[in-house]
């Protein structure tokens, strides 16, 4: 009976010995946070946002890092080939997670092989404007209107297979019209010139949109995702106003390599859901309409990832953007 006890008594010493290397002794030196974009956009506050957070749980240094280029699959990749421990990370987003994979012909990376999904954080809604000229107060005006309009009514993008195309195209698909895309290098010279009147609508990113909305020089007709969003409760989601089903984000996700001990993932994942609860953070992401996200346990956000791949692959398609990189 004694050597039975002391057998167990020395498994179990053992067992814990082995939990520290896991999760306990987890991390044990500073974790890149790497974010996929250049600093200063939305994404990069988030990231150090939530790192400042994450420091303060952990006790060690999460340090963001910007690798941007290439639609974000520079720093996703860069993320899939570090070594799978938990001390690198990054902070991806549909674009990374979803909508590549059909944009590029071949992409240098799986986003459901090579990263794994780590805790799902924020939804970056858009706001669909139009220039206050325009006689469109609703999807029905706009409907009207782009079926009426010879060659396509114009709409302003940040370039083919961006979101604000993308976003077009889905709307395009569920109202069965077809509004032309105008190209720009990015949303924001595409927002001055449907403020110009150059062209006439387009969905723009939340937070440079709505003070143009604000000021009276653009109109909204709704918000991308099926709620409301707090920094603007007036606007109506798409999904009420017309478009039933409409609902679009570029919703934000920590990931880690692919491989990454199961442990240290859940351990991860219950910190960021711990500090997306605390009242400060979702007051900063309120008044940023940033839409903070309660989310699931990582095996269901791999079930999540896989979904919207096929689901915006089915977009791209349509958009005619499967492949063009």
């Amino acid at each position: 009976m004694q050597t039975l006890l002391r057998a167990t008594i020395v498994g179990l010493t053992l067992a814990a010995l082995h939990q520290p290397a896991q999760t306990q002794g987890y991390p044990s030196r500073a974790v890149s946070f790497v974010v996929p974009y250049a600093a200063g956009g939305t994404t990069d506050t988030m990231a150090r946002m939530l790192g400042s957070k994450l420091e303060k749980r952990f006790g060690q240094p999460f340090v963001v890092e910007n690798k941007p280029g290439a639609a974000s699959s520079i720093g996703a990749t860069y993320v899939a080939k570090a070594a799978p421990d938990g001390h690198t990370v990054l902070l991806a987003t549909s674009t990374t997670m979803a909508i590549n994979v059909s944009i590029y012909k071949k992409l240098a990376y799986d986003p459901t092989k090579d990263l794994t999904p780590v805790a799902l954080v924020a939804g970056i809604p858009f706001l669909l404007v139009v220039n206050p000229a325009t006689p469109v107060h609703s999807i029905a005006d706009l409907v009207k209107l782009a079926k009426e309009q010879k060659g396509g009514l114009p709409f302003g993008s940040n370039g083919h297979g961006g979101a604000g195309h993308l976003n077009m195209a889905m709307l395009n698909t569920m109202t069965d019209t077809e509004m032309t895309q105008v190209p720009y290098k990015g949303l924001s010279p595409a927002l001055n010139d449907t403020v110009a009147g150059h062209v006439k609508v387009m969905f723009g990113d939340f937070s440079t949109a709505y003070p143009l909305v604000k000021a009276g020089k653009l109109r909204a007709i709704g918000v991308s995702t099926r709620q409301r969003v707090a920094a603007a409760p007036e606007i109506p989601p798409l999904n009420e106003a017309g478009l039933p089903g409409y609902d679009v984000s570029s919703w934000q996700m920590v990931v880690a390599p692919g491989g990454t001990p199961k442990e240290i993932v859940a351990k991860l994942n219950a910190e960021l859901r711990a500090l997306l609860s605390e009242p400060d953070i979702v007051a900063d992401f309120n008044k940023r309409g940033i839409i903070p996200l309660v989310s699931g346990p990582p095996e269901e956000l791999q079930a999540f990832v896989k979904s919207e791949v096929v689901r915006w692959g089915a977009v791209v398609k349509k958009a005619g953007a499967a492949g063009v990189q």
